[in-house]
């Protein structure tokens, strides 16, 4: 099937190696190959949910990772930083870690 031949809803999915010994399955992840079209959309309906969000304020000041500039990455500063605050300041009497499974691959 050629790429020009998909409609909107589906994909070509290829796996691309990453390194190490080509007979494991486990050293491959697939990527899906869209059209230019569909891929087009997609970007169009994010952008604007993204600014819908900010200018209804729906989304709270501490929602990180759907937004630019709030990253996972600033969702853990900010919350290793919380802790330390909270240490400094003796107001911290329980820590909570929370863990979970890793999914079979």
């Amino acid at each position: 099937m050629l790429l020009s031949q998909l409609s909107v809803k589906e994909a070509i999915v290829v796996p691309v190696y990453e390194g190490d010994d080509r007979s494991a399955v486990t050293n491959y992840r697939s990527i899906s190959l869209t059209t230019v079209v569909c891929k087009q959309l997609d970007h169009v309906k994010v952008g604007y949910l993204r600014q819908a969000w900010d200018k209804g304020g729906w989304l709270y000041k501490g929602q990180h990772g759907l937004r630019s500039e709030y990253s996972c990455g600033s969702q853990i500063n900010l919350v290793c930083q919380d802790i330390v605050d909270y240490l400094d300041e003796g107001s911290v009497q329980m820590l909570l870690r929370l863990t979970f499974p890793l999914l079979p691959t």
